[in-house]
């Protein structure tokens, strides 16, 4: 993975991180849309660190 692919992976986890904050005040910690945005987020990161 080259530095360009893991600096859009790190601003794509950021962008990730701050909409599953907004849907999880708007539908709650439990809600579907939450949970879902948290299993997107969780994937990449592990992406993240496997080639970090």
């Amino acid at each position: 993975m080259s530095f360009m692919e893991i600096y859009e992976l790190e601003k794509t986890i950021d962008q990730l991180k701050i909409e599953m904050v907004q849907i999880a005040e708007k539908t709650g910690l439990n809600s579907h849309d939450t949970l879902s945005c948290s299993q997107k987020l969780d994937k990449l990161i592990t992406i993240y660190q496997k080639h970090s």
